[in-house]
């Protein structure tokens, strides 16, 4: 069986050494003894210690000294002090130099199982929180937002400078262009990366639903409160708030809001009691801000609290020279989760996805890719799968006509335009086929049959 982890014990006792080693291994740790301070120090710097059992009196070397170093080395440590000279006095200066308990000599052996257990525990929490946020830091670092263009090289040094200062920030974007990812990058980059961000969306919850979850609730505030809630101000308490579709808030959430960023302070539903909080607070908009505020949809005071940095993404459209980059992480991210081994893009392919507007910009690109991903067979994308639904149908001219760098035999291509022809004139006509027949010229009869062999649907009958 492999030790649950490695104890390092040191103590000036050579008996004592023994003694913990033998009840230590026998909980299933890797035990290392030493009676040298300055020998133990060298065995942290040199493996991979979890626990450490550190006398508190040693000859020519104290355990506190010690234990500063250790902490030095490596903060995530568990240190426990064991010493004969057990008084309150020792504990508490112990306890202020990072150590996590403390146990007196002589001990019961269930304490020191107990104890060793709870370090731990203590141990592997650590360890999971300092590989949980460098997980997080790698996901939300700025490596993670893809891009090479000139305005998203703009928008990192942006980023940069939000995330060193701890003012508030609008970031501005159309739908799909990353506004909470980089709300995140922010976060996570900042001085409070160690603490909570909260995500809200404004626009998916009812007014009287937001107040209650922005700033909590006490006990019997409305009905169905049947216990006191902390809001999403608290729950980001040291950390940040990232609230989402700032302009969707009624005026009401505004003047509330406004007087948080005053005061840095809630008042909770119900209560009339104020409660402190820090928290920096980041906002994000697919409108324009400043012509809300002018159109009296937004207040002027609110406006001009947030607006001390404002972050502007940039389209997919504007930035095309990205889109290779994009296309090649979703098609790795996507092809890993299915299993497959799909290289690529063909040229055409390619093409195609740089010919697009992406009005959804990049979270439209992530869906196609990954529906192309679940559908293709070969080892490289196509335009075939990467087209199945026909959302990609503003091709240029010169693509209309061609498939995986093929072109389309005559007659397929005839029938191609045949059906995009009628369909564009049944759209400005509104479906009314007898305008329709009259504008292009077909006549009606002959119309009706090209519908049914196109198979086109008539959306409305004149």
């Amino acid at each position: 069986m492999e030790p649950k982890g490695k104890v390092l014990v040191v103590d000036d006792e050579q008996g004592f050494c023994e003694l913990l080693e033998s009840l230590i291994k026998k909980e299933g740790f890797q035990v290392i003894s030493t009676t040298d301070p300055a020998e133990g120090l060298k065995i942290v710097e040199q493996e991979d210690i979890d626990l450490v059992f550190l006398d508190y009196k040693m000859p020519g070397y104290d355990g506190i000294t010690l234990l500063k170093h250790i902490k030095k080395h490596d903060e995530n440590i568990v240190a426990i002090m064991i010493t004969a000279y057990g008084t309150i006095e020792t504990a508490v200066e112990a306890m202020k130099y990072g150590a996590y308990d403390f146990i007196g000599k002589p001990f019961q052996k269930n304490d020191l199982i107990r104890l060793t257990a709870k370090a731990w525990d203590k141990r592997k929490t650590m360890i999971e929180m300092s590989m949980l946020r460098e997980e997080i830091q790698e996901r939300y670092g700025f490596n993670n937002i893809i891009g090479k263009s000139k305005p998203m090289q703009d928008l990192f040094e942006l980023i940069r400078r939000a995330a060193d200062s701890r003012c508030t920030v609008i970031i501005q974007g159309e739908s799909g262009t990353g506004k909470e990812l980089v709300a995140k990058a922010i976060h996570y980059n900042s001085p409070r990366k160690n603490k909570k961000i909260v995500c809200v969306n404004a626009a998916t919850l009812q007014d009287t639903l937001l107040e209650s979850q922005l700033f909590g609730h006490v006990k019997g505030a409305f009905t169905g409160a049947y216990k006191t809630q902390k809001g999403f101000f608290e729950m980001a308490n040291g950390g940040t708030l990232f609230l989402d579709e700032i302009a969707e808030i009624s005026p009401g959430i505004q003047a509330k809001l406004l007087r948080v960023l005053q005061e840095r302070e809630i008042v909770p539903l119900g209560s009339t009691t104020p409660v402190k909080v820090d928290v920096r607070l980041l906002v994000a908009t697919n409108q324009d801000l400043k012509e809300a505020m002018e159109e009296k949809r937004f207040r002027e005071d609110l406006y001009y609290r947030l607006n001390v940095l404002t972050i502007t993404i940039p389209p997919l459209r504007d930035r095309v020279e990205d889109i290779p980059l994009l296309a090649m992480h979703f098609l790795k991210k996507y092809s890993m989760e299915a299993g497959k081994n799909i290289e690529g893009f063909t040229p055409m392919a390619m093409e195609l996805l740089c010919s697009y507007p992406w009005p959804g910009n990049v979270r439209e690109l992530e869906n196609v890719i990954e529906a192309a991903v679940s559908l293709e067979t070969s080892d490289k994308i196509t335009t075939r799968y990467l087209n199945y639904d026909g959302r990609l149908s503003a091709l240029p001219r010169s693509m209309k006509f061609v498939e995986d760098d093929r072109m389309f035999p005559y007659a397929d291509a005839k029938k191609r335009f045949e059906r995009e022809y009628i369909l564009t004139a049944l759209e400005r006509c509104k479906g009314n086929v007898s305008l329709t027949a009259r504008q292009t010229g077909i006549i009606r009869t002959n119309l009706y049959k090209k519908l049914k062999k196109l198979d086109i649907k008539i959306r409305k009958e004149d």
